[in-house]
Formats: C-alpha cells, structure tokens, sequence
C-alpha cells in the first residue's frame, strides 16, 4: 500500500507528508460514517444492507479516483461531493421514514448538534406522563418505538394545551391520519400524520391509558395524566375501529367551576326574567339548543340560582357535568336498584319532597308527563332538550306531553341558545361593513358604522407570521351564549291552549317581543363582541350557508 500511494504521489508530482495524512484521515473518517448508516438504516426498519454497501462503495471508489487524479485537490474535492451526495441521499431516504423531530440536517438538528444532551433533556422539564394506574412513565431510550410514541404524543399536547385545545381528533385516512384541533368549539386542521408514525403514538397512549394495545376494532375508554408546569392535567382516550383504520380521540377533562346566570352572556332583559322564576312558586321551565350548545351550563346555572339551604334541590341525570355544591345529584343507569327506567328514577327523586328539581335529557313522554304532573303540584322543574328553536321546543314538549292543556298550565317559560367565539381584543380587526351585508341581515347602517372581525396573520421585516399570543392565532378566545327566550304570561297561555298550530303561537311569541336567535346574535356583532361569519357558522343547520364577504 506504501509503494502504491508513493507512485502514485509521484505521478501526480507531490509526496507531501500533510498530503498523505488529509488522504489518510479522509478514508478513517468514513469508517464512522459507514458504521452510523448501518447502524441507523436499522432503526428506521429500511434495507440496511444496501445502504451501508452504497455509501461504502460509492466512498471507496471515490477514494481510487482521489488517488489517482494528478492534482490533489481537485481528487479531494471529487472525494467530498460523491461522499457527501450519497451520505445526503441516504438521509433523505432515512427522514422520509422517521418523524420530524427525528429528522437530520434540518435547521432543528443542526441547532441541537450544539447543544449537549443534559441540555436537549431539559426540553422535556417538568413534565411527566402519569399512566392510568398512577404510575409515572419515564422518558424511553432514544431510536426505540417506545422513545417515538412517547415524542410524538409529548409533541401534540403540548402545542394542544398552548392552543387550549379541548379535543384532539385523529381520523384515519388511505395513506396518512388527518390531525382536528377542537378550540373554542372549532375544529382547526393540523398536519397530517404518516400511518405508520400514528402506530407508534396509538400503542403508547393506549398503553397509558391501560387499554388494549392489540384490540382495533371494538371501543375503548381510558384516562391518563400529563404533569407540566407544576399542573396535572387529565386525558381521555376513546378508540374505536373503522374501515379505514382505528380512530382515536384525547379529551382534556376539566374541572372548571359551574358558572351563574350573569356569566352566560344572556341579554340584561332575560337575565332579569329568569332570576325571577324562583318566585314563580312553582311551573316548569325548558333550556334548550342544539347538541353542545352549552345548555348544560345554563342548566346547572338556573340550579345555582336557588338558595340550596333553604331549598331541596336535586338533579337526575345520565352523566353529570360538573359537581354542584349543596345540590343532589342523582345519576341514572341501568343498573339501578328498582329503576328500570329513566322515568321511574325521576319519579322516585320527586316523591322524595324536592322543592327544585332539575331532569336532564328528557327524551320520553313517561318522563315529561312525571315532570310536568310535579310542576303542577307545587315543584319548580327545569327540563332540558335538543331542539333547533323555541317554537320547535314547544312543539316536541306538547308532543311528549300529550295535553296542550297540562303545558300551558305548567309551562314557566323557553330558552334556547348558541355558543358563539368571541373575538380576541387583542387582535381583532375593525373594517366598515359592505351595504349590502348591513341590508342583508337588517343593520341599520347607523349603528353599525364599524364592525369586527378576527385578527389576521401578521408578518415582521423578515417574513416570519407573527402568532397573537392571546388567542393563539385563532383570533377568538373564549365563547358567550346567544339566547332566544319566550316567558309564558295568561295571555299565551290561551295561545297554546287555543292554537291551531306552531305557526300561530310563533306568530304570537313574536307580538311579545320574542327576538329570534339571529337578532340576538346581530347584536353581539354589532357590539363587536362576535363576528358575523361567525354568527353565520353556527346558526347554520344542515344547509350549507355561504359565508359573506367581509369588505
């Protein structure tokens, strides 16, 4: 070997000893290089063979033509760039396996490459996985499946919690699973993730939660833990299999205090008449809206309104909510000692000398009849549907009842209600309304001269989107309530006794100033509390409504 590269030295006319040892030390250096790629083609499960026998030859040739070429520099240089275009070649190939964080030669990776692994470790400060059984999950060894599940799932909930994530969706596609971030109520599409990446994260969340790692097709449930900042918060895991693939959805559990009646964001007129209906002495009274509209809240805030110390108050429901304090509320299942159903619970609750008594869900006629029977004998009811206006909730109440009479006798008053984002006051933007969208949803130009919408994406000197830290860049924080509500005097009393039909007792709801969820919705927008694309969102029903264009 000698003899070779000293003839060879010679033809090209130099035998410099520094020459020798930059030769030399090229060909060592790439024995780690050729060790990593084997190594790590491995991990990341590809054909670690080829590759190693790749970048190994392709290096090994290039070392032949460098010892041969006359002019060393310019064999040096031909060396570097085959070397390196197949060391490069070979991680692209790697990184279109692996996950973003475990990507190299990104701009991340080659930060990292100064930082020292304590530092990279602190990262992850302060913050822990607790599984289902208590026990907290340490960080795993780095390249294993176990160390991608527990990144991956560390990487999504942290950026779930900065964005006040309430739910995170994971739907399964042909290649990849579509990623929904529910916030404020709003689904907000997030990257997608590879199949085979999600594999890593379902196996170790579902392991978290003491589920079944191998089951795909039946549901499941569970809960874990994540500690951060101090701070445990609590996970739900539900699965449940597909055609396309297992489906999985995280839901943070909160536990946040059951609001009042002045914080749901309902006009001053109405607050005003449902703080009365304690006085009412006793009658019935129906909160509802569409499917998480809130009217849980409103339900356990008209509880709230009555003194629990001077009143018996109690609740029969199939999940609760939230804990009301100084309220009892009794839970109803199937196996349940002598209520077969839902309406005999509710019987049995009443029959125990309540003052107050609130029933959730109240889907059956059995149950209606209870309820408004024990509103006319001397017990305040708060029941509570699924119904898309106060007309229609009328409607399916006297149909469940089955006497207009015993609804009228007994019928307090209607609620029903939205939830809508409110804007960020930090970002939100005023803009002057086009006339036509004033004339479209009955503006008065005067009173609306300005009008709101949701902040858009800034950018600095540099290009880079500035996120308000506020809101997260969603523009919205935070939801108020929209109400729609009819309170019954004697006059509609004869209204729904007499009435032919929905439309006339609609008809009459509006002689008494009933104003209709839109109305009450415009006037949020015009107070630049909401925006109107909006309020056009959620008072939208099944039909597609074409959003207006905001100028």
């Amino acid at each position: 070997m000698p003899d070779i590269l000293l003839t060879s030295a010679g033809y090209g006319g130099y035998i410099s000893i520094v020459k020798f040892v930059i030769f030399a030390g090229s060909f060592f250096v790439l024995l780690p290089l050729v060790g990593w790629v084997h190594k790590d083609a491995e991990i990341v499960k590809t054909d670690k063979d080829f590759w190693t026998g790749i970048v190994l030859g392709t290096a090994a040739a290039a070392l032949i033509i460098w010892l041969v070429v006359p002019v060393f520099v310019i064999g040096m240089l031909f060396y570097l760039i085959v070397t390196g275009a197949t060391a490069i070649s070979y991680a692209m190939h790697r990184d279109s396996k692996v996950m973003g964080f475990d990507r190299i030669l990104t701009i991340e990776h080659i930060k990292g490459l100064f930082v020292n692994e304590a530092k990279k470790l602190e990262q992850i400060e302060d913050f822990a996985f607790i599984t289902a059984n208590n026990n907290e999950v340490p960080v795993p060894q780095p390249q294993t499946p176990e160390f991608f599940g527990y990144r991956i799932a560390y990487d999504i909930l942290v950026d779930a919690a900065w964005r006040r994530t309430t739910d995170v969706v994971f739907s399964p596609t042909q290649q990849n699973y579509n990623v929904t971030y529910w916030v404020d109520g709003a689904g907000i599409k997030r990257p997608e993730i590879p199949r085979d990446q999600m594999e890593y994260l379902i196996r170790f969340v579902k392991g978290l939660a003491d589920l079944d790692t191998d089951e795909k097709r039946k549901p499941q449930k569970g809960k874990f833990t994540i500690h951060k900042d101090k701070q445990n918060t609590d996970w739900q895991v539900t699965t449940a299999g597909s055609t396309a693939g297992e489906q999985i959805r995280l839901t943070r559990l909160t536990r946040s205090e059951v609001e009042r009646l002045s914080d749901l964001g309902m006009p001053s007129d109405s607050y005003e008449q449902l703080n009365k209906i304690g006085q009412a002495g006793q009658g019935l009274f129906i909160i509802s809206g569409s499917k998480k509209s809130g009217i849980t809240s409103t339900f356990y805030a008209l509880l709230r309104n009555h003194d629990a110390f001077i009143n018996s108050v109690n609740t029969v429901e199939k999940q609760p909510s939230a804990e009301l304090p100084n309220i009892t509320q009794n839970v109803f299942t199937l196996s349940d000692t002598g209520t077969t159903t839902y309406a005999k619970k509710v019987q049995a609750v009443i029959r125990m000398g309540v003052d107050v008594v609130g029933i959730a869900d109240c889907t059956d006629a059995e149950t209606a009849q209870i309820t408004s029977a024990a509103a006319k004998d001397g017990k305040i009811v708060y029941v509570t549907l699924e119904a898309e206006n106060v007309v229609k909730t009328l409607g399916k109440w006297i149909k469940l009842v089955g006497n207009r009479n015993l609804v009228a006798d007994t019928l307090l008053g209607i609620s029903n209600q939205r939830l809508v984002r409110m804007l960020c006051e930090e970002c939100k933007q005023a803009y002057e309304p086009n006339k036509e969208i004033l004339h479209k949803f009955n503006i008065p130009a005067e009173k609306a001269k300005v009008l709101y919408r949701a902040g858009k994406v800034l950018y600095d000197k540099h290009g880079k989107p500035s996120t308000c830290e506020n809101c997260q860049g969603t523009g919205f924080i935070g939801r108020t309530g929209i109400f729609e509500t009819i309170m019954i005097n004697g006059e509609l009393r004869k209204v729904i006794k007499q009435s032919k039909s929905l439309s006339e007792i609609a008809t009459q709801f509006r002689r008494a100033k009933m104003l209709y969820l839109q109305e009450q919705a415009l006037k949020k927008v015009v107070a630049g509390t909401t925006s109107i694309n909006e309020m056009v969102r959620v008072l939208s029903t099944s039909k597609k409504t074409k959003r207006p264009e905001q100028k």
